[in-house]
């Protein structure tokens, strides 16, 4: 049995240090040295869960690339268990921008799938029906699987994903949200919107993020509550994962018997410790575990 299944979201991060977002405008800037490491979100939730201390596998297609020599190395440094078929077009990989204040702000190359799907159904079954949780990423992949990964849930077993910065209107988001029992998006792009896009998505539990303005929950049994974010315990050093660190910590709170709000409490708490590391290979006792 394990804890928690996390489906698709393995890359790259390459992070570089710059002065200001947005940047200066200039043919060339020298910055502090560029990183290449393991990153993405399923990445990233799949990590911060393991340093929670969640049994943690991780199925998703990456490339024989050095860039998957990567990641395969960082996942090698945990007990993750991982599922990975090989990716034709390689790994996923993203460019962050992180200003001095942590802010960051990153260019995605999805490395699309094509192709038959890269799991049979009963190798996903098989997999879905060990976990008490499973968390979606919203890779395309991922996507087709859907149907397959919700009929295999166990008996109280629950569906999670993560939105993102969905504007509430993309279809592509909406088979993630319609399988899910818990979903969490970013109020970026909804801005007012957020509440009705939650209250329109019952009866699954709603978890709206507003980075540092904290969060809110949205249940099909009361009134929207808002979570404050908590203050993190050091400097901020980057807030790239924060949102991945934030939901491993829902999930793991949930796990444990939390309430929804203790659960988003708690979360906050993880987020905001994930913020003082440079990357998303968390050491021992820097993300609280009580």
């Amino acid at each position: 049995m394990i804890d928690l299944l996390v489906i698709g979201g393995l890359g790259v991060d390459i992070r570089a240090r710059v002065p200001a977002l947005p940047l200066p405008a200039a043919d060339s800037l020298a910055v502090p040295p560029i990183e290449l490491r393991i990153g993405n979100t399923g990445a990233g939730v799949a990590l911060a869960a393991h340093a929670l201390g969640l049994r943690v596998a991780l199925v998703d297609v990456l490339g024989t690339d050095p860039a998957g020599a990567v990641v395969r190395a960082a996942l090698a440094r945990t007990s993750v268990r991982t599922v990975l078929a090989d990716a034709p077009a390689g790994t996923r990989r993203s460019v962050n921008m992180v200003d001095p204040a942590g802010r960051r702000m990153s260019l995605y190359d999805p490395r699309p799938w094509s192709g038959p799907p890269p799991f049979g159904a009963a190798e996903l079954t098989a997999l879905v029906a060990e976990a008490a949780h499973v968390h979606v990423s919203i890779m395309d992949w991922a996507r087709d699987a859907l149907p397959t990964l919700r009929a295999g849930l166990a008996g109280g077993a629950v569906l999670s994903t993560d939105l993102h910065d969905w504007d509430g209107e993309n279809a592509y988001h909406r088979p993630f949200a319609d399988a899910a029992d818990l979903v969490l998006v970013s109020d970026v792009q909804l801005g007012e919107r957020a509440g009705a896009v939650a209250a329109a998505l019952a009866p699954r539990t709603v978890v709206v993020t507003s980075g540092a303005a904290g969060s809110t929950l949205h249940t099909p049994d009361g009134p929207p509550a808002r979570v404050p974010a908590t203050t993190p315990p050091a400097p901020v050093v980057d807030t790239n994962g924060a949102g991945d660190a934030f939901a491993a910590g829902l999930i793991a709170a949930r796990l444990r018997g939390a309430t929804p709000v203790e659960a988003a409490r708690y979360a906050a708490r993880v987020a905001a410790a994930a913020c003082t590391l440079d990357g998303m290979e968390y050491p021992a006792d820097l993300l609280p575990r009580d």
